[in-house]
């Protein structure tokens, strides 16, 4: 059987030369930003900046945990630390079992001093918060100077994965005891396959201060198991999961979310926040990126540009800002009993009441 650094090494290895991304789409091509002609803002001075965790960002975005644990994966944190801390956007590290095994992997981890100024989040898989006591725990996240614990759940992955744990039961009360003692707030994520609102209710009852929606449409892990010989192959689980956008409304309308999974650029982070995300982010654009910093900064203008052509100037102002859902997305949302209609029917920004009236209510169809 692999070692956890072996088979953390070969997942970085699979996600740089496989085909792992989902078929199936997050939604984001289902999300029509409706556009302003009249926005009264300056493009230069539309403000995207954000504050996280008690840190401020130039941009509500997040490059997401992904590694760690080996030189490899020490090498690709220090990057993306420089790059965060550059961009001045928020950081997460990938799980830091490695480290309650080998306290010597510390260093794989400890990038604060690269990003000083930025928001550090460090990582832990779900399953595995039964077998630790809560100080080792805490010191995961005092070790590296971390600002929160983000608790990964990853049922797909282990289901799949040759040497996986598949044991979660008890998990969300190990959940609730971690945030009850934790000295930081705690983020629940999935690692890929979507939250729903039902399981996003039970985290926040438990104490969880942020979900992380992680919706089917970015990496599949699944995928990346299979190609490391995992089980049931060819059972069809490669596009198993939750879609991104409904995943996000369902969270955000019960607590504070983040969106990631399939987010490719700063217009899919524009239509994230306009659904009530507090940041969005991605991992693997920003792995692949041979300029992790320069990639950011692009998203962020491209999220000042989307802005601006809301006609919003401010982060605020973009989560109001109207949209148009449709397609299989809108179906989903329709199933699962959300009401499309109440994004579309939004005033822009900054205008009248009067102005603000649809369309429909100004009886102005032509």
């Amino acid at each position: 059987m692999p070692t956890i650094a072996e088979r953390k090494d070969s997942h970085l290895a699979i996600a740089a030369k496989e085909i792992v991304q989902y078929r199936d789409a997050a939604g984001f091509d289902d999300i029509m930003l409706v556009h302003n002609a009249l926005p009264e803002a300056n493009l230069k001075t539309i403000d995207t900046s954000v504050k996280f965790l008690g840190h401020a960002l130039s941009a509500p975005l997040l490059i997401t945990g992904m590694t760690g644990g080996t030189p490899k994966g020490g090498e690709i944190n220090q990057k993306l630390a420089k790059a965060a801390e550059k961009s001045k956007v928020a950081l997460g590290l990938g799980s830091q079992r490695p480290m309650l095994k080998d306290a010597s992997s510390l260093k794989h981890y400890a990038v604060r001093a690269l990003c000083p100024s930025i928001p550090l989040i460090g990582n832990i898989g779900a399953v595995n918060l039964s077998e630790y006591p809560l100080d080792k725990i805490e010191w995961l996240v005092s070790s590296i100077e971390a600002d929160a614990l983000a608790i990964h759940l990853n049922p797909l992955q282990e289901a799949i994965q040759p040497e996986g744990d598949t044991n979660f039961s008890g998990v969300l009360k190990s959940i609730g005891k971690v945030c009850e003692k934790l000295s930081v707030p705690v983020i629940v994520k999935e690692t890929g396959a979507g939250i729903s609102g039902p399981v996003a209710h039970q985290l926040f009852e438990a104490g969880v201060k942020y979900v992380e929606v992680s919706g089917r449409g970015g990496t599949s892990w699944s995928k990346v198991e299979y190609a490391r010989g995992g089980r049931l192959s060819g059972a069809g689980f490669e596009e198993w999961g939750y879609p991104t956008i409904p995943a996000l409304v369902e969270c955000s309308s019960i607590g504070p979310a983040l969106c990631t999974g399939g987010v490719r650029n700063g217009l899919d982070a524009a239509k994230g926040i306009g659904l009530g995300a507090k940041l969005a982010g991605a991992a693997m654009p920003f792995y692949k990126s041979s300029d992790a910093a320069k990639l950011a900064d692009e998203w962020r203008e491209q999220l000042r540009t989307a802005m601006f052509l809301c006609g919003a100037k401010n982060i605020e102002q973009m989560g109001k800002a109207p949209l148009i859902i449709t397609g299989h997305t809108a179906e989903i949302m329709g199933a699962r009993g959300m009401d499309v209609s109440v994004y579309a029917s939004r005033p822009p920004p900054s205008v009248s009441a009067q102005s603000a009236r649809s369309p429909a209510e100004r009886g102005q169809y032509l």
